[in-house]
């Protein structure tokens, strides 16, 4: 017999390590490769595809897009039970979706890939938080969260790891991109074997039974969900094209590679570094805090020498932007604890729509202009009106 609110493949006691190993692993592949390995990769396609900025963005955006359709899919209560099975299926199709962007040469194409590639995104990073992240909160445990938010970072660091590499082996060649793309799906494929060894069953059990009952949609619910699509918006520009902002001006290879290895490597450790902060200032104090640091890295991009700009630029947006993803998701279930997946699934499709836009905006004036700086500019007035929306809530909560 069963314990009460015990699923059969579900244990609470599922060990923590594992736990946390597979979430990290899983969201490497399906967020650092599936997503963000589209910035080391991208000067690469616009000058051996070639792509127009405004290509480059279109083709962004539609991964957003897709984000956006896979988030409001996950919203509804089809995959209760099934979160495991949906997870690895999407984690499958990330790894055949990144080799698919090897074998074309039309921006059409490429949008329709990213498209499907964001949506298997959506679904492996809510699915697999899921059954991560109640796990870690059934054992009281923060360190698990910390993992599984670190594992963009990972995968990040490893992406332009990869690209810098190959790059060097094949003295940079205009179908390098084509080899950075395949070298992705590999590298997820393996992902996929890890996470199916390592993923618990499901997620832990509550008390509640059955779909979620739809959000309440209070005010600081409103102004949180509408501050984190903001963020999305203001964020994406300087996430989509920090290693192109390096290559345009000439800031050489190192640096490219540089800029985007230490945008991974202090994100994958951010939730860890910012955690100290969250008790004495509380979380929503924290979640500001990281988006006026994140605006100070966003400008740093442009405004300092162009040397540095890249590397400090890619420090400050690495150790902020994966820290105000977690705790933005965090306010927003502490704000409907009686609806988390819902909450989960609406603020992941605000901040997918505010990404949606910021690369066709950021394209656009940076074909209009012949450089990122003013895009630069406006994703920081973005993040900063992000931080004054969202300041009501945060008296609320402190």
């Amino acid at each position: 017999m069963l314990a009460r609110n015990e699923l059969p493949h579900a244990s609470p006691h599922a060990p923590l390590f594992r736990t946390a190993l597979a979430g990290m692993i899983a969201m490497a592949s399906a967020m650092g490769f599936g997503r963000f390995s589209y910035t080391p990769i991208l000067p690469g396609m616009m000058s051996g595809v070639p792509l127009s900025a405004a290509d480059a963005g279109f083709i962004a955006s539609a991964n957003f897009v897709g984000y956006l359709v896979g988030a409001v899919a996950a919203a509804y209560g089809w995959a209760a039970g099934r979160e495991r099975k949906v997870a690895l299926s999407a984690l499958a199709a990330n790894a055949i979706l990144l080799a698919a962007m090897a074998m074309t040469g039309s921006v059409m194409l490429f949008a329709v890939i990213r498209f499907l590639a964001g949506v298997a995104s959506a679904f492996a990073m809510i699915f697999t938080s899921a059954i991560v992240l109640s796990h870690g909160a059934a054992a009281g445990n923060d360190h698990v969260q910390s993992a599984h938010f670190g594992g963009p970072g990972a995968g990040i660091a490893l992406s332009s790891v990869m690209v810098f590499v190959i790059g060097l082996a094949s003295q940079g060649g205009p179908d390098a991109w084509r080899i950075d793309w395949i070298g992705g799906a590999i590298y997820s494929a393996i992902s996929l074997a890890l996470v199916w060894l390592l993923l618990p069953a499901g997620p832990v059990a509550g008390g509640q039974t059955g779909k979620e009952p739809p959000i309440t949609w209070s005010r600081p619910m409103l102004l949180v969900t509408l501050s984190y699509g903001l963020f999305g918006f203001g964020y994406v520009i300087t996430a989509t094209f920090l290693v192109t902002i390096a290559r345009m001006a000439a800031a050489g290879a190192t640096v490219e590679f540089l800029c985007w290895f230490i945008a991974g490597l202090t994100s994958a450790v951010a939730l860890f570094a910012w955690k100290p902060l969250v008790r004495p200032l509380g979380l929503g104090w924290v979640y500001v805090a990281a988006l006026l640091v994140q605006v100070a890295g966003v400008l740093a991009t442009v405004m300092l020498p162009r040397s540095v700009a890249p590397l400090i630029g890619g420090a400050l947006f690495g150790s902020t932007f994966l820290a105000i993803t977690a705790y933005g998701l965090q306010i927003g279930r502490k704000l409907v604890p009686a609806s988390p997946r819902r909450a989960f699934a609406m603020m992941t499709a605000a901040f997918g729509f505010g990404q949606i836009v910021g690369p066709i905006v950021a394209g656009a004036l940076a074909e209009r202009t012949g450089s990122f700086v003013a895009p630069t500019y406006v994703a920081a007035a973005a993040i900063v009106v992000c931080a004054a929306m969202v300041m009501p809530v945060v008296k609320k909560l402190s």
